[in-house]
C-alpha cells in the first residue's frame, strides 16, 4: 500500500471512517445498501439474495450481487467480461496481454488501475464492494493485499481454484502441482463467479460454448505420440512447464507428450542442454507482450533457438513447428481454450494430426 503524506494509508472516506471507529465491517456488507440495478434482469429478491461459496478453503460470504467489483488479474477480469459484468465492475489490474478478442469494447468500459499490481491504496479509492483474482499471490502481502486485510474492509474476496485446487504455493516458485488441473476447475471457477453475481444462465452458456469448442479442436487434431514442450518466458534460465497445469490440459485433451511430463513444479526452470535431450516435435512457445524478462516475445525467442549452439538443431527449430501463445493462453483460465484450439490448429499444418 502507498504512503500518505504522514505514513498512513489514504483511504476512501467511507472506508476511513470505518477504520477510525475500530469496527471491521461484515464481509460484504460495504456500500451495498446504496447499490442499484438488479441483476441479469432478476427482480430486488434474487439481487439480495445472499450466497456462500466455499473458495481456497475460505468460505465467501456476498450479501447482495456485487455492483462495484474489482478483477485484480486479467484471467479473472475476462472471465467477468465474458459474463457480461462490465457494468459491474470499477476496475481491473496485473494484464500481461491484450484483451480476449471480442471483448474489447466491454473492457474498454472499466478502469485499469494498473498494468502490473495496483497498489491496496489505489484499489480502495474505486470503492469495490468484491474482489476477484487468479493468482494466490495477488492475494498476498507481495501482490495486491492479503484477503484478511480486505475482509478487514468488508470486501469479500474470490480467489480462483485453479490456483490453489490440487497445488502447493508454499515454496518460492510458481507452486506445484499435486493433481493435474482439468478444465472443470475452470468452469467451477464461472459458475462461482455467476451465482455470486446472480448471472447463472450466462454462466452456464459460457460453459457450454467452451466444451462444444475444446471438443471441436480435439476431434480435428487426433494425434500420435506427438512430443511437446512449453516455453513461458527467459532464454537465460527458461521457464518451461510440468505436466499438470493449463500446459497439460491443452496436452490431454490433443492427446499429445509433453516432454517433461515427469516435474509437478508448475513451471519449472530447465537448462537448454536438457531441454535439446529431450527434443520435442513441437515448440509451443510464448508471445509475451510483457518486459519483465529476456525473450519475451515470440520474435526473441525463435531468434535465440535459431541461433544458439544447443539448441539450434533441435527437431522442432529445424523444422520450424513452432505454435505461438499468448501468455494467458498458457494461464488456467477460459483463455486455456483458445490454447487448445491454436496447437490443435498449428497440429494440423505441420502434418501432424492423423
Amino acid at each position: 500500500m502507498s504512503p500518505g503524506r504522514r505514513g498512513f494509508p489514504v483511504l476512501p472516506a467511507r472506508f476511513a471512517r470505518h477504520v477510525r471507529r475500530g469496527a471491521p465491517l461484515l464481509a460484504g456488507a460495504v456500500f451495498l445498501a446504496g447499490c442499484g440495478g438488479p441483476a441479469d434482469g432478476a427482480g430486488d429478491e434474487k439481487s439480495a439474495r445472499g450466497v456462500t461459496v466455499d473458495n481456497c478453503g475460505t468460505k465467501v460470504r456476498v450479501d447482495r450481487a456485487p455492483q462495484r467489483a474489482v478483477a485484480l488479474d486479467q484471467g479473472a477480469a475476462e472471465i467477468m467480461l465474458s459474463l457480461g459484468l462490465a457494468d459491474r465492475m470499477v476496475g481491473t489490474g496485473t494484464w500481461t496481454d491484450p484483451v480476449l478478442k471480442g471483448l474489447e469494447k466491454a473492457n474498454a468500459r472499466v478502469p485499469r488501475l494498473a498494468d502490473r499490481y495496483p497498489s491496496f491504496e489505489k484499489v480502495l479509492s474505486v470503492e469495490p464492494d468484491f474482489a476477484a483474482a487468479s493468482f494466490t499471490y495477488t492475494l498476498s502481502k507481495g501482490g495486491v493485499a492479503s484477503r484478511e486485510k480486505f475482509a478487514e474492509l468488508g470486501v469479500p474476496t474470490y480467489l480462483s481454484p485453479s490456483d490453489c485446487a490440487g497445488k502447493d504455493n508454499s515454496g518460492d516458485g510458481d507452486g506445484e502441482r499435486t493433481e493435474a488441473l482439468t478444465l472443470d476447475t475452470v468452469y467451477g471457477e464461472i459458475r462461482d463467479l455467476a451465482r455470486i453475481f446472480h448471472v447463472e444462465e450466462r454462466g452456464e452458456k459460457l460453459i457450454d460454448t467452451l466444451t462444444a469448442r475444446v471438443d471441436k479442436a480435439a476431434s480435428a487434431a487426433d494425434t500420435s505420440d506427438v512430443s511437446v514442450l512449453y516455453w513461458f518466458a527467459n532464454s537465460d534460465s527458461p521457464y518451461m512447464a510440468g505436466c499438470c497445469g493449463a500446459p497439460g490440459v491443452i496436452t490431454k485433451e490433443l492427446g499429445l507428450r509433453n516432454v517433461f511430463a515427469d516435474t509437478h513444479e508448475e513451471w519449472p526452470q530447465i537448462g537448454w542442454e536438457t531441454v535439446a535431450d529431450r527434443d520435442p516435435d513441437v515448440l509451443v512457445i510464448g508471445d509475451l507482450t510483457r518486459r519483465s524478462q529476456s525473450a519475451e516475445s515470440a520474435a526473441q525467442k525463435i531468434r535465440f533457438l535459431e541461433s544458439d549452439p544447443v539448441t539450434k538443431n533441435m527437431t522442432a527449430v529445424r523444422e520450424k513447428r513452432y505454435v505461438l501463445l499468448r501468455g494467458q493462453d498458457m494461464n488456467p483460465t477460459i483463455r486455456t481454450v483458445d490454447g487448445v484450439e491454436k496447437v490443435a490448429a498449428a497440429l494440423g499444418e505441420f502434418g501432424l494430426a492423423r
